[in-house]
């Protein structure tokens, strides 16, 4: 019995020494959180500033699955055969160009060269596929814990994506000057006419599908005839809606219009191309558009007249004359009828 009971005696002096080395009602202190240098606080804070600038920016590209294909990297670095660097035209061309009688913008203009159909192709697929990649990139980084040398290389990326935007634009300029001649709105002087239409000219550039093969100068006539018209529309509303306030401009609002805009030719045809739309639509739809605008030569009518002659409420009738009117543009846009009007001007 005093043999099994010797060490237990030991233990409980060991425990007592063990709880004795350990210092009573004190908690072992932490190392001290080390203090940045304001250098230093100075580059987190630029990091997270670019951060957040990154990872905030649109990157919008076009192409589809293009990009996925297996030689879809040597397409978008391999420039076309007879693709020529720089962009400037010869001298000889440079020369007859000079010999009009042009402002120094519209000379500069023809200093520079148009792109052959390779080229534009290949141009379009470089500047999408470098926006394809820096998003590709981007999307594999942590936005809390990307590098600063992560970001540039995604950086260099879109800049270099900006750079052959650059060339897209600089080399279709001259279609908009081409453009801007045909179009008469008194409300704009030429040189800001020009100026509307490279606004257009930039969207073009960015939301044209390369892929499908067309000519960009086919969809950029096109967006920068409709950005004309459109602009038109608003400054004839302005005029209209000022006129009484403001002399000059109700004079020139009440300047004749010249009824030889168009042809007789082209006035028939854009009649029997609308009674063509107007046998499309269903028959209450017809008989509401042509009653509330006049085409039948009596005066317009009211929604509340159309309801009560229908036997429906005014808010029907207006359902029923904006679903009418979706159609008719549906059909206008197929037609190409805004095209067709703008070469007309």
């Amino acid at each position: 019995m005093i043999a099994l009971a010797k060490p237990f005696p030991a233990r409980k002096k060991a425990s007592r020494s063990a709880t004795a080395s350990k210092p009573v009602g004190k908690t072992v202190s932490r190392p001290a959180k080390k203090q940045l240098t304001p250098s230093e606080k100075r580059r987190r804070t630029i990091l997270a500033n670019k951060r957040e600038a990154l990872f905030n920016r649109d990157i919008e590209y076009i192409g589809g699955d293009v990009f996925f294909d297996a030689d879809a990297d040597k397409l978008a670095s391999t420039p076309p055969v007879d693709a020529r660097v720089p962009l400037q035209r010869s001298a000889a061309e440079a020369q007859a160009a000079a010999g009009r009688s042009l402002s120094p913008y519209l000379a500069s203009l023809y200093q520079t060269r148009l792109l052959s159909k390779d080229e534009e192709q290949f141009y379009f697929r470089r500047m999408n596929w470098l926006k394809f990649q820096a998003l590709q990139r981007r999307e594999r980084l942590d936005p809390k814990r990307a590098t600063m040398k992560q970001m540039k290389q995604i950086e260099g990326l879109l800049a270099e994506a900006e750079t052959v935007k650059a060339i897209l634009i600089t080399s279709n300029l001259r279609l908009v000057v081409s453009i801007a001649k045909k179009f008469n709105e008194p409300s704009y002087s030429f040189d800001e006419l020009i100026s509307e239409g490279n606004v257009a000219l930039m969207r073009s550039v960015e939301k044209f599908n390369f892929a499908l093969g067309n000519r960009f100068s086919t969809y950029a006539t096109y967006a920068i005839q409709r950005h004309f018209f459109r602009i038109s529309h608003k400054s004839r509303q302005y005029r209209n809606r000022f006129a009484t306030d403001d002399e000059p401009v109700r004079d020139r609002a009440e300047e004749p219009r010249d009824e030889e805009a168009c042809t007789p030719g082209q006035v028939d045809f854009l009649r029997g191309l609308f009674g063509k739309f107007l046998n499309e639509l269903e028959p209450r739809e017809q008989q509401i558009v042509v009653a509330r605008f006049g085409f039948d030569g009596d005066k317009p009518k009211t929604f509340r007249e159309l309801g009560i002659e229908m036997g429906v409420c005014k808010e029907r009738i207006r359902q029923i004359q904006t679903r009418a009117i979706e159609k008719l543009k549906t059909m206008a846009e197929e037609a190409q009828l805004e095209q067709t009007v703008g070469d007309w001007l």
